[in-house]
């Protein structure tokens, strides 16, 4: 089973997001949730290939297969990042955090308290 993301088509993160989103979802469920939907049996085929790279498993339910996430949500997101930060920075969490700052990621004045917060806990708890 893999734990990332990477290796994924813009297409096949749409589809994990809409699962991710629902929680569980069938290929019709996919398929009206899709910007710009490919055919219905060309998401069957991204479905079937999502299950065989280890990203959903599915389950039957009467004549339909309800598809389902391998890994939580929060865990792909955290390996997603991390590739992100090795790939593209280095492996320095401070360049990536220091991209989106430079970049306007338009934070509010509470999410700069809010990151503020987490730098504080993080140091106290000597990370």
């Amino acid at each position: 089973m893999t734990d990332t993301p990477a290796g994924l088509s813009r297409r096949e993160r749409q589809i994990m997001d809409v699962i991710y989103r629902r929680g569980r979802a069938t290929a019709a469920e996919v398929l009206d949730d899709l910007p710009d939907p490919p055919s219905y049996s060309a998401v069957r085929a991204m479905l079937r290939l999502l299950e065989e790279k280890g990203h959903v498993r599915h389950e039957q339910d009467g004549p339909r297969y309800v598809f389902l996430p391998i890994v939580a949500r929060d865990r792909a997101r955290q390996s997603a990042l991390s590739h992100v930060v090795r790939t593209f920075f280095d492996g320095s969490a401070t360049e990536a955090v220091a991209a989106l700052l430079n970049e306007g990621a338009n934070l509010s004045s509470e999410d700069l308290d809010r990151l503020a917060a987490m730098i504080d806990k993080a140091r106290e708890e000597g990370r």
